[in-house]
Order: C-alpha cells, then structure tokens, then sequence
C-alpha cells in the first residue's frame, strides 16, 4: 500500500479477531511512530506495549474511550518524557505525529488501530500513569488499540474545498 493509499483509505477500527500480534510486526508499528518528525530531533516519545490481558481488562475503568481493548490483543500507550527536553512545548504535536504514523503502519500492514484519548483529560492522564507505573515528568498522551480487524469500515472523502483559503482567510 503506497502512502497516499494508506492516509486516504485508514478508518478507526474498534472491533478485532482474537489473532495476536508478533513482536515482529508490533516492532515494524514502533518505527514508524518513531520516524516522525519532532521539533529540535527532539524526539520526546516512549512507547509502553501493553499485551497482559488483565492490564488490558482494567483500561476501561479509568479510559471508557478504550473499552475495545477488551476484545484486542495489544494497546500501545504513547508517551512523552518532558523532563530535559530543550523544546518542553511542543511534545503534544512530537507525540501526536509518532501516534499518526503508528495508525498509518498499522492500516498498511493491515491490521485495525483506533487512537483513544488520554491527555489532557486529567483522570485519563492519572489513570494510565498508575495503570502503567509511569514516572514523574513522564506523560500519557494516547492510547492505541490494536488487532487484526473483524469489521472494515470504509474510506471516506473528507476534502472540503470549503476549508481552503488563499492567502487570507
């Protein structure tokens, strides 16, 4: 699947197969997200796999947006570590873009990826942090979910030539 493709044609999935996930494959997911872009090469992301099945349970009960992890084999929690970075606000937009490239790899290698909420909701931030054992500076910002698809949502054309200004709004 060329890039194009993959950014045209990837939807949300939210329901899976029971079929794992390899460490190959989850290791392929981990370098995209991190061949994002980041301002200063900052690269502030840390990724934690979570697999355990008892881990994966408990999300739900502090993040209700990843109640599909039930029925998932894997959730990657994508992090940032603000302590010593030199460019301290713009992890959000260093995070978000190893989070995009993370559900683009994943639709291309086709498997089925939705990006949950975690920061700024502040119990969704705590939650994960204790869920996770994360420490001081360290801070969740998404949580994906990730499973070979049991349903394939279609593509949708979300171009609006109403959105586009030239020069001035």
């Amino acid at each position: 699947m060329d890039a194009l493709e993959a950014i045209l044609s990837r939807r949300s999935v939210r329901r899976y197969t029971n079929e794992q996930i390899d460490d190959e494959t989850t290791q392929k997911l981990l370098a995209a997200a991190m061949s994002a872009p980041s301002a200063a090469n900052e690269q502030p992301w840390e990724f934690i796999i979570i697999r355990d099945r008892a881990m994966l349970d408990a999300i739900p009960t502090f993040s209700p947006f990843a109640s599909m992890v039930k029925h998932a084999p894997l959730g990657i929690l994508v992090c940032a570590d603000t302590r010593n970075v030199i460019a301290p606000r713009f992890w959000v937009e260093d995070c978000s873009a190893a989070t995009q490239n993370l559900l683009l790899a994943a639709h291309a290698l086709g498997l089925g990826a939705v990006w949950t909420g975690v920061y700024p909701m502040d119990g969704h931030v705590a939650g994960f942090t204790k869920h996770c054992h994360l420490p001081e500076g360290v801070v969740p910002l998404a949580f994906v979910v990730v499973g070979h698809p049991a349903e394939a949502p279609p593509a949708q054309n979300r171009f609006s030539e109403d959105r586009i200004h030239s020069n001035v709004w």
